[in-house]
């Protein structure tokens, strides 16, 4: 295992101190951003002590030490997992050829722009949970936020040390580009359109968390199969970090999903107005985010066909994740069918080749993955002896991006027309009264050990310590 110097400025496993003009330049981009964090991170707790886990390591196990810390004062760095020797480029039409540590002229703006959208969307979170912690449920959810901010900003410095160290004057200029667009911001915007959306409860943060993380995780691991080995290299150690915040999602989705259950026994009724009243989420409400959130993050994996897609496979430069479980790592003549509208209301299956359709596979994927959690949310209903189950909707509703793009269907996936989506969506999707109502229950909780009457405790706190131990010290 490569180690980690810790006591160099810019904490690091990738020998930067022998290349002194990488050094320098990340040096120089250092101060911005602690500039953006201290401006656009968490808002008002900069001088707070956090339990943070921290990297000391790249591997699997026994990788971080926890402990308090000042966020201002985290040790942020450059890590990457450790070289895999005789490594090959696993599919495409470079399969069996050695992997490039440096990345391929012809290739070069591809993989910048590539680079650039993932490390956009590292900074764009942290800055749509700024003030979230305003409203935290307890400490215990408060220290979570910021462990996901913190890591979101380490994996802003994964990607902008590979844009640094192989990109040259223009990489540097789209690591300064990557402080200076904003979530939200009418002028700058972020790059993708859910990095965009607000987010002003913790009802969002935790379905974020479980449905926009996991599209990242989905992401890197295409990334980890990358011919280009620093950046197969660097996401493999992202997804580390990466499956804390998924944990976070779905056992705060779960938390919410419980208190709620628990009134629904103790006041023996599912009407949502009385469980409103009485300071819970109802589930169909709870059915509602999932839908926004879950749909938005479908949009992220780009169009069902795509010769971009196809491009990234063909040339090593992406692959599927988890490319060792597909029999054929070419696909050079193969096809898939995907359901299209027919323009007259309906579907149609349509025939493309498994190269263009690498999106849509990545996709479907990513809703298996998706479904695992739901699954468990429900087995907790059906314990409860509710009659009630939480589903994801079809992949065609609420599209924009891609086939389905400007066409209505109901959660179903069955076609519908602008009308009748116009007149039902306020039973599929938050209304304005909804979102409200879930903001009106984000009162702060500070005591050691206590929730917010909306959300119920965690099954146990964190690295071993107890659910009461002071996370932050306010």
């Amino acid at each position: 295992m490569s180690s980690i110097d810790l006591q160099a400025l810019i904490p690091n496993n990738v020998h930067l101190g022998e290349n002194r003009q990488l050094q320098r330049a990340l040096e120089h981009w250092q101060p911005a951003f602690l500039n953006w964090w201290d401006e656009m991170g968490p808002s008002d707790f900069k001088a707070k002590e956090v339990y943070l886990r921290t990297a000391v390591g790249v591997d699997a196990s026994g990788w971080a030490s926890y402990g308090y810390t000042p966020m201002p004062d985290y040790r942020w760095g450059i890590f990457l997992a450790d070289k895999e020797e005789g490594r090959k480029i696993g599919f495409g039409d470079h399969m069996g050829e050695e992997v490039w540590q440096d990345v391929p002229g012809e290739y070069r703006s591809t993989f910048r722009r590539l680079i650039v959208t993932q490390g956009d969307t590292e900074p764009a979170s942290v800055e749509q949970q700024r003030l979230l912690g305003h409203t935290a449920p307890s400490l215990y959810d408060l220290r979570n936020l910021f462990q996901v901010n913190v890591e979101e900003g380490r994996h802003l410095w994964a990607m902008v040390y590979l844009l640094h160290a192989h990109f040259g004057r223009d990489g540097r200029e789209e690591a300064e580009e990557l402080l200076m667009r904003h979530s939200g911001d009418a002028d700058k915007p972020r790059i993708l359109g859910t990095f965009n959306e607000p987010m002003d409860n913790w009802l969002s943060f935790f379905m974020f968390t479980y449905f926009t993380d996991r599209d990242g995780k989905f992401q890197l691991k295409s990334f980890a199969e990358s011919a280009f080995d620093p950046l197969a290299r660097t996401t493999r150690f992202m997804l580390t970090e990466e499956a804390h915040h998924m944990f976070v999602g779905e056992t705060g989705v779960g938390r919410v999903i419980k208190r709620t259950l628990e009134v629904m026994k103790e006041l023996d009724t599912d009407d949502q107005a009385t469980l409103r009243k009485a300071g819970v989420i109802d589930l169909p409400t709870v059915q509602k985010f999932m839908n926004f959130w879950f749909t938005s993050s479908l949009d992220l994996f780009g169009s069902e066909a795509s010769s971009n897609a196809a491009n990234y496979f063909s040339n090593g430069i992406k692959g599927r994740p988890d490319e060792a479980k597909f029999a054929d790592h070419v696909e050079l003549e193969t096809e898939m069918s995907i359901v299209v509208p027919n323009g007259q209301g309906g579907v149609k299956n349509e025939t493309i080749s498994t190269r263009n359709g690498m999106n849509e596979i990545t996709r479907l994927e990513y809703v298996k993955d998706c479904n695992v959690g739901v699954t468990r949310w429900n087995m907790g209903i059906k314990r409860a002896g509710v009659d009630f189950e939480l589903t994801l909707p079809s992949t065609r509703f609420r599209r924009e991006v891609g086939v389905w793009a400007g066409n209505f269907t109901d959660p179903l996936g069955n076609p519908i027309s602008a009308a009748d989506f116009e007149a039902k969506k306020d039973q599929w999707l938050p209304t304005p009264a909804d979102t409200a109502f879930v903001k009106s229950l984000m009162n702060r909780v500070t005591e050691p050990g206590k929730m917010a009457a909306w959300i119920a405790p965690p099954d146990r706190g964190i690295n071993a310590n107890p659910l009461e131990y002071e996370y932050v010290k306010l």
